[in-house]
């Protein structure tokens, strides 16, 4: 880019020797070369800068271009036309008059796609071009029309060219109402336009006294103004120029005072000038300046006032009440341009979310949560302010936007960990922001919204690791989100179509491997990618509620597979089913209805029945959990706590919660026999549940090593592959409840007929 801006001011420099060159008039070859020279370089310039920054709207360049092509003929055969007679005569004129097109069509184009249509920068420009048309019109174009020793039309073409000026520069003049007035190329644009319009003054004014062609320093203006628009093409900003943003409505500053009050004037000029400098001429001159520099104050109050009011409505619109920092659309906004600019440099993102906010709202309320955010996002703005975009997106999501590569991001991410790690210090308390942040930089991503979805990706990762984290986005990420997607798309296909089954894996008695009962894990089967783990869609599940279906799903089967096997003579009296309930349906209270009513359908005692219930569910203040679980144990179920000793493990949920057993988590059971901290860790568990007089039972049991180190804890039950995988039901059957007709100390119960299970 440095190249780019380098390149510009060469070719002004190079552009200002050629045109004192041709104002020298050393030879007619050296002014034609320095034309040549010129108008050539110019279209290569706009070529070059055309392919070199390419910018995202290409369609205005390239009429630039066939206009600069254009005027360069016009220039070419002006000298030849004069000579002419007939049409050729109007050779010039009609390359000229298509420059004029073609210039005008690309301003229109950038203007109504980029900027659109705005009611104050048209009437402000109509008015600076009114006036200006009026002074020439008056002064150059009718007296010109007025010369009788040419074709009327050469006349009317000789004074029309300050005309065509005027239009162009009203389109400039919106154009620079727009947020392109800061930009390089458009100060070029603007040069360029000015010496548009000397050159066509003079030569308007020469027209005006009956001449065509005149001094070589009539075409001075035009070569400057060549030069100009080549340095345009050339700067960086000319990505930015066909990618601009409209203005609200602004005041009349001196600025545009200067423009527009001279435009205003002009009437009272032309009065003066053509009527002459009588009383009665002058007091009208001066009756009418006045009434015009009235309503000039009064409109300048109002339109300030109107300009105040529109940017107080656009500041809220986009920019947080709390903090007053720009937001998320804002942000789009301003990355999108960020994207335009094509800087080589590139762009990220670095996206902040504070870590445990929520809380800091429950336990000390919103106003404190309020000082948080003000705090932190004092903290951001000193460590981003003048180098970066900072927005705040959401409650407690804050994103950084800035030009440079990922290790300049790296960086700032550190700079912000180190400050979050200040305590802030707000009435009554002290507390920490902890944040965790995600950062994406421009990878194959051309819009703000895809690249601030990268950004969220990446904080949710960082996240999902601990607090305090930082992640780069890459493409996994992202595909993870699609297979996340996919895959709960299928899982609601597979709830509503049946797809789901459910497996039994054995409990048993540890010292003789006899069968005491079953857990019941759902399965699911995809017609098309087969078997699919539940590590994969249990979280989905739980995530958008599906858990609820699938539970019911799983209790019911469950319930209902424990009646055929009842009804077939293969139950044993003690046998029950151990059913996962999740935290979601644990907090229903109409779930012991559910319950019940199954029981009671399919004939069944509540000891038949344990539900295995995760340790995250007993932390905290959870009194509806508390009282589902008691109507539970009102009907007689049983309540097992799944991989006990890798959470929260405490006594004091164990004895506020009616629990009557606990699982050992399998990482404590595959270390025994030969990690003695596992043992220990097993039989303090042991000691705490009998204690408590709850039972225990050992998951993931693989070896006759883990099973006799169980039997020697006094582990009584266990389950795992060392007794058997799980199967579909009727696998089950015929592997671990037929076995037992075998046995001599078993009785089977008296089987009953499918006919009284379908009536029950």
């Amino acid at each position: 880019m440095l190249v780019g801006r380098r390149a510009s001011f060469v070719v002004v420099v190079i552009g200002v020797v050629l045109a004192i060159v041709y104002a020298m008039n050393l030879s007619p070859a050296s002014n034609s070369a320095a034309s040549a020279i010129v108008g050539v370089g110019t279209v290569l310039a706009q070529v070059v800068g055309l392919r070199l920054h390419r910018p995202v709207d290409k369609l205005p360049w390239v009429l630039l271009i066939l206009a600069t092509v254009s005027f360069c003929g016009g220039m070419t055969v002006r000298a030849w036309a004069v000579g002419q007679t007939g049409v050729l005569q109007f050779a010039a004129d009609i390359f000229a008059v298509s420059g004029y097109l073609l210039a005008s069509l690309a301003l229109i184009t950038m203007l109504r796609r980029r900027v659109g249509v705005q009611r104050h920068a048209v009437v402000d420009g109509v008015i600076v071009a009114l006036g200006a048309g009026l002074i020439a019109t008056e002064f150059l174009a009718l007296p010109a029309a007025r010369v009788g020793n040419r074709p009327d039309l050469v006349s009317v073409l000789a004074g029309l060219y300050p005309l065509l000026d005027i239009v162009i520069l009203l389109l400039v003049l919106n154009l620079g109402f727009s947020t392109a007035s800061g930009l390089a190329s458009f100060r070029f644009l603007v040069l360029a336009i000015a010496g548009l319009f000397v050159g066509d003054t003079g030569y308007a004014i020469i027209g005006a006294r009956g001449h065509l062609t005149g001094s070589p320093l009539l075409d001075l203006p035009f070569l400057l103004g060549f030069t100009m628009l080549a340095a345009c093409a050339l700067h960086p900003s000319m990505a930015e120029l066909s990618a601009i943003r409209p203005r609200p409505v602004q005041a009349w500053s001196m600025a545009r005072l200067s423009l527009i009050l001279p435009a205003l004037a002009s009437p009272v000029v032309a009065v003066l000038v053509l009527n002459g400098g009588s009383y009665d001429n002058l007091a009208l001159a001066l009756a009418t300046g006045g009434l015009i520099a009235a309503l000039v104050f009064r409109a300048v109050s109002a339109v300030r006032s109107n300009a105040e009011i529109q940017r107080g409505l656009v500041f809220r619109a986009t920019h947080d009440p709390l903090t007053g920092l720009p937001n998320r659309d804002a942000l789009t906004q301003n990355v999108g341009e960020m994207l335009a600019s094509r800087r080589t440099e590139g762009v990220w993102l670095l996206y902040l979310d504070l870590d445990g906010f929520k809380l800091v709202n429950d336990h000390w309320g919103h106003e404190v949560g309020d000082l948080l955010l003000v705090e932190v996002s004092k903290r951001l703005r000193d460590l981003t302010e003048g180098t970066s975009m900072l927005a705040r997106i959401a409650g407690d999501e804050f994103v950084v936007a800035s030009f440079g590569q990922t290790v300049h991001a790296d960086a700032l991410a550190e700079k912000i960990q180190t400050a979050m790690a200040q305590p802030v210090e707000l009435p009554g308390i002290e507390l920490v922001a902890v944040a965790s942040i995600g950062i994406a930089p421009l990878t194959d991503q051309r819009s703000a919204e895809s690249l601030l979805r990268d950004a969220d990706l990446a904080v949710n990762r960082a996240k999902a690791e601990g607090r305090g984290r930082v992640r780069v986005f890459d493409a996994a990420m992202r595909q993870s989100v699609r297979d996340r997607v996919e895959i709960e798309l299928a899982l609601r296909q597979a709830v509503q179509r049946g797809q789901l089954w459910v497996s039994y894996q054995p409990i048993v008695e540890t010292r003789t491997g006899r069968p005491v009962g079953a857990e019941a894990l759902v399965r699911w089967t995809h017609p098309v990618r087969g078997p699919i783990s539940p590590v994969e869609f249990i979280p989905v599940a739980e995530e958008t509620g599906l858990i609820d279906q699938i539970g019911t799903f799983v209790l019911e089967e469950s319930l209902r597979q424990m009646a055929l096997w009842r009804d077939e003579g293969l139950l044993p009296e003690t046998f029950y089913m151990s059913v996962n309930a999740s935290a979601r349906q644990l907090r229903d209270h109409s779930l012991r209805r559910k319950i019940a009513d199954g029981l009671r359908v399919y004939r069944l005692g509540g000891d038949r029945l344990s539900l295995e219930i995760t340790e995250s569910i007993l932390i905290g203040d959870n009194r509806q959990v508390l009282e589902v679980l008691g109507s539970l144990r009102g009907l007689g179920i049983g309540l097992s706590v799944d991989d006990f000793g890798t959470g929260y493990s405490s006594l004091s949920y164990l004895s506020r919660f009616p629990v009557t057993t606990v699982k050992v988590d399998r990482a404590f059971v595959t270390g025994l026999g030969v990690d003695p901290g596992d043992e220990a860790i097993v039989r303090a568990i042991v000691a705490m549940s009998t204690a408590l007089h709850l039972g225990v039972i050992a998951e993931g049991v693989e070896t006759e090593q883990q099973r006799d180190a169980l039997i020697g804890l006094d582990v009584a039950r266990g389950q795992g592959w060392l007794w058997g995988k799980a199967v579909p039901h009727d696998e089950f059957a015929e592997k671990h409840l037929r076995t037992l007709l075998e046995s001599p100390t078993w009785k089977p119960p008296v089987p009953q007929t499918k006919d009284s299970l379908s009536q029950a």
